[in-house]
């Protein structure tokens, strides 16, 4: 197949929609909305990432008190998630305006969010300017995991997520299951080996 020479924009795709919360020294939460979040680390100790350009108000919240939260929101909270990224925590109460509840962490400052079915309470590790972003480094303190979303064995249902996708500037939600780790039948692979 013929291909075309681009120039680089977002070119790993997709990745989470997040609703990041943090809190200033007054006390005073706020959300970012970020297509740039990741797993550093995956079991010991767990460790996300989250890129924020120095400019915006939250990267200078998180600098300041170590803290943020992950809140993981459905697809059918687009337009919320979509709205906090249009406006400036530096001029409004975004839980106010995006009609967003917060909820009390149990090891953070920085609130969940109610309506996000997924958070992660992060304790900041360090920060990594990485090109016209700084990488913050969080270790994941507390998952809380709406109930709704767990099986039989208590694990995470995908299937029941509505998970929302940032995808070269637009959301979409996550489309259909295709298998699940090893189902090429080469399971006897050590992942160690790839």
């Amino acid at each position: 197949m013929p291909k075309t020479l681009m120039k680089p924009f977002r070119p790993i795709y997709p990745s989470p929609a997040a609703l990041i919360t943090s809190v200033a020294p007054n006390g005073k939460a706020n959300i970012i909305t970020l297509g740039e979040v990741y797993n550093l680390s995956v079991a010991s100790p767990v460790v996300v990432g989250i890129s924020i350009a120095k400019q915006r108000y939250s990267h200078g919240l998180i600098s300041q008190s170590g803290e943020f939260v992950v809140n993981l929101p459905t697809a059918a909270m687009a337009e919320q998630v979509d709205r906090c990224g249009c406006l400036s925590g530096r001029d409004v109460d975004k839980f106010r305006v995006v009609g967003l509840t917060a909820l009390e962490s149990l090891h953070v400052r920085p609130p969940l969010i109610g309506e996000c079915p997924v958070n992660l309470e992060c304790k900041l590790m360090g920060v990594r300017q990485v090109g016209d972003h700084d990488m913050f480094r969080g270790e994941v303190v507390a998952q809380h995991v709406e109930e709704s979303l767990l099986d039989e064995q208590g694990r995470i249902d995908v299937g029941r997520l509505d998970v929302l996708c940032f995808v070269k500037g637009q959301y979409w939600s996550l489309g259909r299951k295709l298998g699940e780790y090893g189902f090429s039948g080469h399971a006897e692979r050590n992942a160690d080996d790839q």
